[in-house]
């Protein structure tokens, strides 16, 4: 029978909230977080393609268990879109497939705005990750292949326009999952009879995370090399491999609570013993005035430690997901 192989890593756990660079990859992004916290597992809560910055938030540890609930959330983006032309992925990327010398005004922008509000159906552009016969849109289209997305139903909290000019307008939109903001801008520029394309995409907010919750490559860097600056070692080709430092507290610092992605979920506080017996997968009876007889899922914590995740039936919590004390 052959040996189980060590576990690579420490077993730390909670979010790198991280504001990404453009032209760094989402899964480049995860594995430079995962090797600079030697982190034994790692993941993100909705790509962010290389083009665009801002907030890629990053589980660590047991945090990869609430990733659902982090992809689920809202997502606020502030964008430019270039009138004038359309391009095949829909951003700086691309080849322009077709072009305009007309440019919207502002005030045409604007009344286009409420046909993008609410909930709407979206085409995905063609450069995409949805598969399409088990094949990624994006691997057809690199191959010159012209596929057909369905289109499917999204939703947009709102959508503002934050600056205009000649050629080009800032908006900021509060949407759902499954929304693509270069569908957004390729769509309206067909609707203004102009074309358009992204020209500069950052999201800003990620709920429950916001701007506040933002950390940086440099500021992880500097807490984890402290002085040594751009002498710092690269990473290994094998973004697991071990190089212990002698102190991981000040870049564990600069990580957020597991728990803050489950702020959408009724709370419970719960004690020691009622802890033990849920780590062990057994239901407990939940006490207390306040506390729900009935919730479809709900949070447990115990000394403000996450516990897990749950379903309340009859006034008794019963154990879905666990969480290492």
């Amino acid at each position: 029978m052959g040996r189980r192989g060590k576990k690579k890593g420490r077993p730390v756990s909670g979010w790198v909230v991280l504001d990404k660079p453009v032209g760094m990859g989402s899964t480049e992004a995860v594995s430079k977080i995962k090797w600079l916290f030697q982190a034994e597992k790692a993941g993100h809560a909705g790509t962010l393609d290389p083009l665009a910055s801002g907030m890629l938030p990053i589980a660590l540890g047991e945090a990869t268990k609430t990733v659902p609930y982090v992809q689920d959330g809202a997502k606020i983006y502030r964008f430019t879109v270039a009138w004038g032309q359309e391009r095949s992925t829909d951003d700086l990327e691309g080849p322009v497939t077709k072009s305009s010398d007309l440019r919207p005004a502002e005030v045409e922008v604007k009344a286009l705005l409420p046909k993008y509000t609410g909930v709407i159906m979206q085409t995905p552009p063609q450069f995409s990750a949805i598969k399409i016969a088990g094949e990624r849109a994006y691997d057809l289209a690199r191959e010159g292949e012209t596929v057909d997305i369905p289109a499917r139903e999204i939703e947009i909290g709102r959508l503002d326009v934050i600056e205009h000019h000649a050629d080009h307008t800032v908006f900021e939109v509060e949407c759902g999952k499954g929304t693509y903001v270069r569908s957004l801008a390729r769509d309206m520029g067909r609707d203004l009879g102009c074309f358009g394309h992204i020209s500069d995409l950052r999201r800003v907010e990620v709920e429950p995370f916001t701007s506040e919750d933002f950390v940086t490559i440099a500021e992880l860097e500097a807490a984890r090399f402290g002085a040594q600056g751009e002498d710092k070692p690269e990473p290994a080709d094998d973004a697991d491999a071990i190089d212990v430092p002698v102190d991981f507290s000040a870049i564990d610092a600069l990580l957020v609570d597991t728990s803050a992605a489950l702020d959408c979920l009724p709370q419970i506080a719960i004690s020691d013993d009622a802890a033990t017996k849920i780590r062990l997968g057994n239901p407990v009876i939940i006490r207390g005035r306040d506390a729900p007889v009935e919730a479809e899922e709900a949070c447990a914590t115990a000394r403000g430690k996450l516990v897990a995740i749950g379903a309340i039936e009859q006034g008794m919590f019963k154990p879905k997901r666990v969480f290492a004390g």
